[in-house]
């Protein structure tokens, strides 16, 4: 069964066209380049767009996924539902313009996603390296947090998680410039995220670790952690500290083994990156 929806501009500029063979006849500047999937940037009438196409994922790679107990992402199908969702649950993230899912089987199935550029922004990873050193205002450092702190709970709440919840996947608005009462935070790359009816603690955990450990280094203190904590669980603080225990204690340790991990895996890099 085949799967066609196209906004505009495409809607028009597809019309009569088949859009599978219209999206693989796009180029642009290429972002990611990996085995059944090519991510790359181009442009319509002046305006960019981000295109995903999907080719055909081998036997070889979904057992291997199965083996380490991950779900296979076999298409754009995923991204486009968790789009919709987060759009539905008032979570700021990509707008889909055009998508589209055909054939049968991993090995023959073929589909495409097309996003409205989000520009310009800055991810969060790059905005907040230097406030170790250099401290934002302390206005806009708690602003931000409120709101990342709004989408985790949002979207946990929701029955969604993420899968890779690190700071570089929030794209921060900077026109018109950043200021406390004018944030505008979108969640980028969900191709791999998971929608269920309620999230299990297992997943919320693992994206709560992430983004603790994508943020371990920025200069959060003490109490910007005890704001999270007040903001993402419904039960007062003092309470949530008892009842969650287990959590930080595995929130630190996780945070550590992933610093471990990347420290060694760019070891040989110019810069540890997150």
């Amino acid at each position: 069964m085949n799967t066609v929806v196209l906004a505009e501009p495409f809607a028009t500029l597809w019309a009569g066209r088949d859009p599978f063979e219209a999206a693989a006849a796009l180029t642009g500047t290429v972002v990611r380049d990996l085995e059944g999937r090519r991510t790359f940037r181009f442009e319509v009438e002046g305006r960019g767009y981000y295109a995903k196409l999907h080719r055909g994922v081998g036997w070889g790679e979904i057992l291997e996924n199965l083996v380490r107990l991950r779900r296979p992402v076999l298409g754009a199908e995923n991204e486009w539902r968790a789009i919709q969702a987060f759009h539905a649950h008032g979570l700021g993230t990509m707008t889909a313009v055009a998508y589209g899912d055909r054939g049968h089987g991993p090995a023959r199935r073929e589909s495409f996603l097309i996003t409205e550029a989000l520009e310009p922004t800055a991810d969060l990873d790059t905005y907040t390296r230097g406030w170790a050193d250099s401290p934002p205002p302390v206005a806009l450092k708690r602003a931000l947090l409120r709101e990342v702190t709004r989408i985790a709970r949002g979207m946990h709440e929701a029955g969604i998680n993420h899968r890779d919840f690190y700071l570089v996947h929030f794209l921060l608005d900077l026109d018109p410039p950043p200021a406390p009462d004018r944030l505008r935070l979108s969640v980028i790359d969900l191709h791999r995220a998971q929608l269920r009816e309620r999230t299990p603690r297992r997943w919320r955990d693992k994206d709560l670790a992430a983004l603790y450990f994508s943020a371990l280094d920025i200069g959060l203190t003490q109490r910007d952690k005890l704001r999270f904590l007040r903001d993402y669980f419904p039960s007062p603080l003092r309470e949530t500290l008892k009842r969650e225990a287990r959590l930080l204690a595995h929130l630190e340790r996780e945070a550590a083994r992933l610093k471990r991990r990347y420290a060694r895996k760019f070891a040989h890099r110019p810069a540890l990156q997150r």
